[in-house]
């Protein structure tokens, strides 16, 4: 049951953070437009995506799955502060998509990080 449980919360945080990639690799309108209002035109959006790539690849790799959380945590932690102070809830008409899907993200990476709390503590013994 653990195990099937964790494979829909990894796949599902991980392909929300792969599907917005292309956007933000890009240079789609919107990303640009997210990415000026807080102040972090390019480097943030290139920034934030190498790390979403690698929080992803992480979540996926059953020995690191752990790990991916903690970092899928931290970077999404980031969105959802942009949204609750200078971007809003809705983005470009967007109806709250964008920072809905982050919510769901940052849910999942929870539980996960939970779940696999014991595989952080291996590969980062200060914790």
């Amino acid at each position: 049951m653990k195990n099937s449980i964790s494979w829909i919360l990894r796949l599902a945080a991980a392909i929300i953070l792969l599907q917005t990639l292309f956007f933000k690799f890009t240079g789609a309108p919107e990303s640009i437009y997210i990415f000026e209002q807080v102040g972090m035109e390019p480097w943030g959006r290139y920034g934030s995506g190498i790390v979403e790539l690698v929080a992803s690849v992480l979540l996926l790799w059953p020995r690191t799955v752990g790990l991916g959380a903690l970092l899928g945590i931290g970077v999404i932690s980031g969105a959802i502060f942009f949204h609750l102070t200078s971007l809003g809830i809705e983005v470009q008409g967007d109806g709250g998509l964008l920072f809905y899907l982050a919510m769901v993200v940052f849910v999942c990476c929870a539980i996960l990080l939970r779940l696999f709390w014991g595989q952080v503590k291996e590969i980062l013994p200060f914790f």
